[in-house]
């Protein structure tokens, strides 16, 4: 199997101790149903919260974001947030990017055909690595949008960076709306991300199927549990895979022992008080925000402009 950039990243991440996978790589596109299935699960808050948060200040966001602008989904997954967003402030043209490229034109097929009016685009790509938008994308009114809390899965640095790379998306004129999950009781929290049903751990496990047809790899899963957790010192959910028994696994080229007990590392989801995100835009060059939060406080939709 010819070597990838993929394929170093994955390589180099099993090869650490305690060993890693990006949680990228969660997203092919079982694992993109996988992750549609858990945002309606009972336990899985975020979603339905930023929905209902959303449609609560529907009016006041329209206001703050404007018309007729470029809309660019970073992570856009099945498209429906923006459909409620495309509803709400009918953009004149719409980029969904994803890394999981066969999932999401799917989607903005179906958004297209909802929207006859709007101009809709697939881009297929990790934004991770830079997002490039063909050259006929409008630089005037671009908003960046990123609901979901999915800024929380990288650390703080990384998060700083990748703030800044939207902030290069958009010149004076544009912003971003951002969706960050806020901190909550623990019990809230852990079940979030370790559900009755199963869902989160298949959904865990399936980056190995992933990393198997990436690299070439034999992970077994049935040698793998899930296993989730609150860090507090850290302000963040981890989620592990943890092996069952001792496990060789090989990949072209490589491979290594995992003794019963030991951990891959597959993501975390950093918790952000409020005014500490605040500042974070700041630093990335967004220096005007606003906030919105539901009535608990659990979660934050945040439109900051340059």
């Amino acid at each position: 199997m010819p070597r990838t950039r993929d394929t170093e990243d994955i390589t180099h991440g099993l090869s650490q101790r305690p060993a890693s996978i990006s949680p990228k790589y969660f997203y092919d596109q079982h694992g993109s149903r996988l992750f549609e299935a858990i945002t309606q699960l009972p336990e899985y808050y975020p979603t339905r919260t930023e929905q209902a948060l959303m449609r609560r200040h529907a009016d006041d966001i329209a206001r703050s974001v404007g018309t007729g602008r470029t809309l660019i989904e970073l992570g856009a997954g099945n498209c429906q947030k923006a459909r409620a967003l495309c509803q709400l402030v009918r953009p004149a043209c719409f980029v969904g990017v994803d890394i999981s490229a066969d999932y999401l034109r799917e989607a903005v097929a179906g958004l297209q055909s909802d929207f006859p009016w709007l101009d809709a685009r697939a881009l297929g790509g990790d934004m991770t690595r830079g997002v490039e938008l063909p050259a006929d994308i409008p630089r005037a009114g671009r908003l960046v949008f990123y609901p979901g809390s999915s800024i929380g899965n990288f650390d703080p640095p990384h998060a700083l960076q990748l703030l800044a790379h939207m902030r290069e998306l958009v010149d004076d004129d544009g912003g971003l709306l951002i969706g960050i999950d806020l901190p909550k009781d623990v019990n809230v929290l852990e079940a979030a991300y370790d559900d009755a049903a199963g869902v989160t751990a298949e959904f865990n496990r399936n980056v190995l199927r992933h990393v198997n047809r990436l690299i070439g790899s034999d992970f077994d899963l049935a040698q793998w549990k899930h296993h989730a957790f609150f860090n507090p010192q850290e302000s963040r959910i981890e989620m592990h895979l943890e092996a069952l028994a001792d496990a060789q696994v090989r990949w072209p080229g490589g491979g290594r022992m995992f003794e019963q007990g030991e951990r891959i590392h597959t993501e975390n989801s950093y918790k952000y008080p409020l005014p500490v995100f605040t500042a974070m835009l700041e630093r990335a060059g967004f220096s005007d925000a606003q906030a919105w939060t539901d009535e608990r406080g659990w979660f934050a939709v945040v439109h900051a402009r340059p």
